[in-house]
């Protein structure tokens, strides 16, 4: 039997490198999260030198439009905000995965923005993927998403509300019915019911659902037809009482 400073001997250099790989791959967290920071403090300011700093040359970066930037394209859109704006932007709730010379850094940016005294806020999602090359560690690629927000509330007068009501025919089967109860239109399919909430005079939408409910009226303002707006594509469900 091995004496136990000898077993001790043999697992310590076993436990050691790993410890060690945790601690760098905290370290490198830490860095990168002080880098992204630092990337969205040089948005509100113009500042572009950490943009030419923390991508690679031959980065891929995606913003929250779909738009497809390159180094070049991205570093000339960090510009001064106009006279009258300001703002700030932090990063939060961070994850990351790191393996060799891969980094991948996954966090929430809140932006608050002042626009002549008008407050206004965003949030976003963002993944960067780290490389290091050369020793140097790089942003190589980047995708941003926006999370969905209600709209802002607005006005309709009661009087208004009843001319919404009726049945609302998609094909020979398939049916909504817009009601009313109290200062609120309830639209109901299949046993699914939901409450518009009033955008506009005759824009609505439902709560923590992207897109909008519209009220289509004829040559005479009579209502003919409910809209179902997704992403700009509207499908069309008819009047029929």
């Amino acid at each position: 039997m091995k004496p136990l400073l000898v077993w001790i001997c043999l697992i310590v250099p076993v436990l050691a490198p790993t410890a060690q790989a945790e601690d760098e791959a905290q370290k490198l967290e830490g860095e990168l999260i002080a880098h992204a920071q630092e990337l969205f403090d040089a948005v509100t300011a113009g500042n572009q030198e950490p943009w030419k700093k923390y991508f690679a040359d031959d980065c891929l970066f995606f913003d929250e439009k779909g738009r497809n930037f390159t180094k070049a394209e991205l570093v000339a859109d960090i510009r001064p905000l106009p006279n009258g704006y300001s703002g700030k932007i932090a990063v939060g709730k961070t994850k990351s995965l790191i393996q060799g010379d891969t980094a991948i850094l996954s966090y929430d940016i809140d932006e608050q923005e002042t626009i002549f005294g008008q407050n206004l806020r965003a949030r976003y999602h963002v993944t960067d993927t780290w490389l290091r090359r050369n020793n140097q560690w790089q942003i190589a690629a980047s995708q941003v998403f926006r999370y969905y927000e209600d709209p802002a509330l607005g006005r309709i007068g009661g009087k208004k509300l009843p001319q919404f009501a009726g049945t609302y025919e998609l094909a020979a089967g398939q049916t909504r019915n817009v009601s009313i109860e109290g200062d609120h239109l309830i639209i109901e399919r299949n046993g699914k019911r939901e409450t518009l909430w009033p955008e506009a005079s005759e824009i609505f939408f439902r709560k923590g659902v992207e897109g909008r409910i519209l009220f289509r009226a004829d040559d005479k303002g009579k209502i003919d037809a409910l809209i179902d707006r997704r992403n700009n594509e509207d499908v069309v469900w008819r009047k029929v009482k």
